[in-house]
């Protein structure tokens, strides 16, 4: 055979490897049909709300105006940035963002752990469904209802709490005026409100160990808490260590609606965040481009903690999120 020939059998050999593999993908989408139109709302959803609302980053380049469009807007390179980093308020912005995401990390992440290790102990199914049930609640209620809630409990002249160290003569509590409480207040709600529903994944992960191993860890004598130290906690560290890298990427998300509801001017100093300047400037001042400018430094700050916390997570033997 000829070198011509050899050429045009491995172009033929190449077209239809090709051929085979779309009819392969043809047909796995008619098998899995179903599968994939159940897919589709959450694939429409990311696309409409998170990939096409991308194209706008651009304007955190340029001097934007509504009134000329993104195409007609003049750049300016990154002098939003500068702005931002020269501005007085953004030592001020990022300490209280990160003091809050750090408090999160620290007190919150950990606590569905711990109440999902409570829960797995429970024997009586009943019981424990109870429990779970009543603990889910919190994370049905809107923010506005929570933030209501802690007035009604907390307000130092009508609050519930106050008025009963009133009756029974102790000194009213100043919580929702106080700086020295405001990101252990909020810290508190989030736990309250969500650490409920963060325990559905520990739950499902811990309900995949092997029942065997329990059985054996007993008929060697250990007791609860080294079945949980040895053979629970290791069976879902790759749960943790996943979540916890997905945390670290929102690290300066601190959630908008929360903080917004419990701001007031007494804690101003210790309750502006990145989300809220991103409010006041973006929507009422109207500076869209600032506005976006400081949203997207939020977001490469993310990206960076994820990246450097997945490569040190591989390089611990690890397995991270991709």
């Amino acid at each position: 055979m000829s070198t011509h020939e050899q050429r045009m059998s491995t172009v033929k050999g190449k077209q239809t490897s090709s051929k085979k593999k779309g009819l392969n993908l043809l047909s796995a989408f008619r098998r899995d049909q179903s599968l994939y139109l159940l897919a589709l709302p959450g694939v429409l959803f990311f696309l409409v709300f998170k990939y096409i609302p991308m194209w706008g980053i651009i304007i955190a380049f340029q001097d934007y105006s509504p009134f000329r469009g993104i195409q007609g807007s003049e750049w300016v390179g990154l002098q939003h940035f500068t702005a931002l980093f020269g501005n007085p308020d953004f030592a001020l912005l990022f300490r209280n963002t990160l003091a809050i995401s750090l408090l999160n990390l620290i007190l919150f992440f950990p606590f569905p752990i711990l109440i999902s290790l409570g829960l797995n102990e429970l024997r009586s199914v009943a019981y424990k469904r109870l429990i779970q049930t009543i603990i889910y609640m919190p994370h049905f209620l809107s923010w506005v209802i929570i933030a209501g809630l802690t007035l009604l409990l907390f307000a130092k002249g009508t609050g519930l709490i106050n008025e009963l160290f009133a009756l029974w003569g102790w000194p009213r509590v100043d919580i929702l005026t106080n700086p020295d409480s405001f990101w252990i207040m909020v810290t508190l709600q989030a736990m309250w409100k969500e650490a409920g529903w963060g325990t559905i994944v520990f739950l499902a992960a811990m309900a995949s160990v092997d029942t065997q191993l329990y059985e054996a860890a007993r008929m060697d004598g250990a007791g609860r808490l080294r079945q949980i130290w040895h053979i629970t906690l290791p069976a879902i560290r790759s749960v943790i260590i996943v979540l916890l890298i997905l945390r670290l990427g929102d690290i300066m998300e601190v959630g908008f609606e929360q903080i917004f509801l419990m701001y007031n001017g007494a804690v101003s100093e210790v309750a502006e965040v990145f989300d809220t300047y991103v409010y006041r400037t973006g929507i009422e001042q109207g500076d869209f481009s600032y506005s976006t400018a400081v949203g997207l430094f939020k977001s490469v700050i993310g990206l960076v903690l994820v990246v450097v916390a997945n490569r040190v997570v591989k390089r611990m033997g690890q397995e991270g999120v991709y």
